[in-house]
């Protein structure tokens, strides 16, 4: 086969969801598959390590998108002789001109399901964009099964149009020494006490308010001081969650470290007593495996496709019952033996999940859809 991926978004996404889901598919297919001839559209210089013998780099400008995906793609699709074209990034960008076999990824519906969380330009465009890319696409990549059925749910097209290539942790999340990631974390952002983690951003279907409500009353029976660390670059929440803070008088307990590079946060992982990931709505949910990949024990929500990544080797709970969040931090903080059992537990599921298996499920689908339209 020869395979064209708009691997634009490596650069274009970077330290996003879509960003790290294309560089690791990218480079892992490149990694298995010697047989089929790769063209990748690339945005930037960073490209080297994608250089193979059956491997073509394309070199578009940042701007003008409209230009590339409408004209250039496309002419470029018929003078390479292109069988199938991919577009990781929620077929955002597919044109009408492209003439080969299309395929798109579409990780999640969140701008369908839960619209009040997304800002208003990515759920316009989403909005008018989505039912183009499902029509015009021949074949569907997805993360989850729960992300198939809301697709199928608000596309009623045939369920075999639809292949299910799960995510997975990058390679730096593993196990690292708890004490010297204790100690780097106290001398670097003076965290002394033990403490619970979440991560994963702060648009309100991830629930934070509740984590913090949950927090705030288990607190007050836990036989040590906890503190709650919270990741991640907060804007337009920020000011609100830390009133919240000072009404529950946990302000001195709750730590919001702002942005932390990726090199960092497996250090958090593995460093914590404890992840906490309540979210409403995912399409994979990473960070939840990304902790169980770091032996940390989980609680996370018992809806969307959280069950299905979680399965049995995490603590699940109804994301809007606080009272059952907060029993379930207290019993894992208290009970030394639970959280040994999720540590290992959680471990030994997140192995079931790797780059190399995506990109095994997904050159498995592009060989099916080659041969139904061949």
């Amino acid at each position: 086969m020869n395979i064209a991926i708009d691997a634009r978004g490596i650069n274009l996404y970077r330290g996003t969801g879509i960003g790290t889901y294309t560089e690791n598919l990218v480079r892992e297919l490149l990694n298995i598959d010697e047989e089929n001839s790769y063209t990748l559209y690339w945005y930037g210089n960073n490209y080297k390590d994608f250089i193979k013998s059956n491997t073509k780099i394309n070199i578009v400008s940042k701007g003008c998108h409209s230009f590339f995906e409408k004209c250039y793609f496309p002419e470029n699709i018929i003078k390479n002789s292109i069988e199938i074209y991919h577009v990781p990034q929620n077929g955002i960008g597919l044109d009408q001109n492209v003439s080969c076999i299309k395929v798109s990824t579409v990780h999640d519906l969140i701008p369908y399901i839960m619209p009040e969380t997304v800002g208003k330009g990515y759920l316009l465009k989403f909005l008018k964009n989505m039912p183009f890319i499902i029509e015009n696409s021949d074949a569907i990549l997805t993360v989850s099964e729960y992300s198939k059925k809301d697709i199928l749910k608000y596309f009623p097209i045939n369920e075999d149009k639809i292949y299910v290539t799960p995510l997975a942790a990058n390679y730096n999340y593993k196990p690292l020494s708890r004490e010297h990631c204790k100690k780097f974390i106290e001398k670097n952002y003076s965290i002394s006490d033990p403490f619970v983690l979440y991560l994963g951003g702060f648009s309100k279907r991830k629930n934070v308010r509740n984590l913090i409500l949950a927090f705030a009353d288990a607190s007050k029976k836990l036989s040590k001081k906890h503190n709650l660390v919270i990741i991640g670059l907060c804007r337009d929440e920020l000011e609100s969650l830390k009133d919240l803070c000072r009404h529950l008088n946990i302000s001195n307990e709750v730590i919001f470290t702002g942005y932390i590079g990726e090199r960092f946060l497996p250090v958090f992982y593995n460093a914590c007593e404890l992840f906490v990931y309540p979210s409403l709505y995912e399409g994979f949910g990473l960070p939840v495996l990304e902790a169980m990949s770091c032996k940390t024990p989980v609680v996370t929500s018992n809806i969307s496709s959280i069950p299905e990544i979680a399965g049995d080797s995490a603590v699940l709970i109804n994301p809007l019952d606080t009272s059952e969040l907060r029993d379930a931090i207290l019993n894992i903080l208290e009970d030394s033996k639970l959280k040994q059992k999720l540590s290992i537990e959680g471990f030994n599921r997140s192995r079931k999940f790797s780059w190399k298996n995506t990109s095994k499920k997904t050159l498995e689908a592009y060989s099916n859809i080659y041969n139904t339209f061949a």
